[in-house]
């Protein structure tokens, strides 16, 4: 069931986006979380939280657009970095859920797991980033 939902989000993707690439994946994660807020009960603590973790969720994909056309590299350095905090304010908040009980586990592992996963590959791009400037490439 998970996976035909996927496959109907992937077909709404736009072509611009390369299957797989970082900013695919934080597209498809902001779309995760806003789903999954949508479904949560209407409390006064799911809706503040809820309402954190669209705003944490898809800030990091709308920074990591920008990022795309820093104008220098350090800019880029400064983009991703702003990415990477967004995405373990998003982690917090998913954790907040799941330990508050706010929201099932089993719609909270797969967006911790993915979130995770992004912000190893943001912390990657900022270290190869960084390394590339230092050597002057």
């Amino acid at each position: 069931m998970a996976e035909a939902r996927t496959q109907k989000l992937e077909q709404r993707i736009p072509a611009t986006l390369k299957p797989g690439s970082l900013g695919e994946r934080l597209l498809i994660l902001a779309t995760g979380c806003i789903k999954l807020t949508d479904h949560m009960a209407r409390t006064q603590s799911a809706r503040h939280i809820g309402g954190q973790v669209m705003r944490s969720a898809t800030s990091a994909g709308a920074n990591y657009q920008e990022a795309r056309g820093a104008e220098s590299r350090a800019d880029f350095v400064h983009k991703l970095q702003v990415v990477l905090k967004e995405l373990r304010e998003t982690q917090y908040w998913l954790m907040l859920l799941e330990c508050a009980s706010l929201a099932p586990a089993s719609a909270l592992r797969p967006l911790l797991g993915e979130v995770d996963e992004l912000i190893r590959m943001v912390v990657k791009s900022i270290l190869t980033a960084k390394s590339n400037a230092a050597r002057g490439d």
